[in-house]
């Protein structure tokens, strides 16, 4: 699954907040690749490649929820879901 993360704020430590999303996932999930992309007026989303089982039900729901409770993320959007 493709998603974007936005910062709380153009001031954020990001190598911080990418940690700290790395932390938030479930166990069962697993960070594949992040990228910077710069958006406007010096604000940066991460776009986040992870892999998740197709099978366990409830795991979108939960890794939108665990993301969005990282301190200093403001906004995540779903970009794009496909199978390897």
């Amino acid at each position: 699954v493709s998603m974007k993360v936005f910062p709380s704020d153009v001031n954020i430590d990001l190598e911080g907040l990418k940690e700290r999303i790395k932390q938030a996932l479930p166990e069962s999930a697993s960070m594949r690749k992040i990228q910077e992309e710069p958006v406007a007026f010096g604000l940066v989303a991460l776009i986040l490649h992870i892999v998740i089982p197709e099978e366990e039900s409830g795991i979108m729901d939960l890794l939108e929820d665990r993301i969005k409770s990282v301190e200093g993320v403001s906004q995540v959007e779903t970009l794009a879901m496909g199978r390897i």
